[in-house]
C-alpha cells in the first residue's frame, strides 16, 4: 500500500483563494446596526419581541453560512493508489453524489441550492469519500456563482491529486429567479465541467451520467 502523501499547503491555500476572516465585536454592531436600518425601511417593525435580535441573528447567519471562505484543513490529505491505470486497463473512475448544497448567488444575495455529482479517475493519489462531500460544500459557502463553483471544484480537485480526469455536474435552483424577476416555477439550472479524459472519451461521460442516475 502507497504511504499517506500530504500535499503542498501553501499550493492547496492559493488554488483555493483561501482567506482567513476576522469581524470584531465592534464590526458585528455596526452591521447590526446598518441591517436594523435596511430591515426598517423596508417594513420591518423593529420593535417586537420577534425582530429586535433580526439584524443581529441575521448578521451572524451570514457570517456562519459563509465560512468556505475559511477553508478545510481536513482536505489537506490525500492517499497513494494501490492500483494505477494504464494503457493496457480500462480506466476506473470514482464518482460521489448527490452532494447536497446550499450556495449564495453574488449578484442578489439570495441562496441557490441542489446537487453536485463528482467524480474522477486516479492516477497516483486518491482523496477519501467524504473529502469530496466537504469539497463541494466548502465552494457553496461562499459568494459565488453556479458555474464558478463548478470549475473551482473541478480544479481544485485536479490540483490536488492530478488524476486521469475530472468530472463535475451541478443542478441547482436558484431563488433570484423563482422570488424575484421572471419568477419562474421551480426552474433547474445544470452546468457540467470537464478536464483530462473525460474530454476526449464518450463512454467516460456516458458511465458517469449513468452511475449518478442522471440524464444526458
Amino acid at each position: 500500500m502507497q504511504p499517506n502523501v500530504d500535499i503542498d499547503e501553501e499550493d492547496f491555500y492559493e488554488a483555493m483563494e483561501l482567506n482567513s476572516r476576522h469581524i470584531t465585536h465592534d464590526q458585528f454592531r455596526k452591521f447590526e446596526g446598518y441591517m436594523s436600518e435596511i430591515f426598517s425601511a423596508l417594513g420591518m417593525d423593529m420593535n417586537t419581541p420577534g425582530t429586535l435580535e433580526t439584524p443581529k441573528r441575521f448578521v451572524r447567519a451570514m457570517f456562519d453560512i459563509t465560512d468556505g471562505y475559511e477553508g478545510d484543513e481536513k482536505l489537506l490529505k490525500v492517499f497513494g493508489t494501490e492500483y494505477r491505470p494504464d494503457s493496457s486497463r480500462c480506466l476506473s473512475q470514482v464518482i460521489e453524489g448527490p452532494i447536497h448544497f446550499y450556495a449564495l448567488c453574488e449578484h442578489h444575495a439570495l441562496p441557490f441550492y441542489g446537487d453536485a455529482y463528482v467524480g474522477y479517475i486516479a492516477a497516483e493519489k486518491i482523496i477519501g469519500l467524504s473529502k469530496l462531500t466537504r469539497l463541494v460544500r466548502l465552494f457553496g459557502k461562499r459568494f459565488t456563482v453556479q458555474e464558478r463553483m463548478e470549475e473551482q471544484i473541478a480544479d481544485t480537485l485536479q490540483s490536488m491529486l492530478q488524476p486521469h480526469g475530472v468530472a463535475v455536474y451541478l443542478q441547482a435552483h436558484h431563488l433570484c429567479t423563482e422570488m424575484r424577476g421572471v419568477r419562474e416555477h421551480s426552474p433547474m439550472t445544470r452546468t457540467m465541467t470537464w478536464r483530462g479524459e473525460y474530454i476526449d472519451n464518450p463512454s467516460l461521460r456516458a458511465e458517469f451520467y449513468s452511475a449518478s442516475g442522471l440524464q444526458r
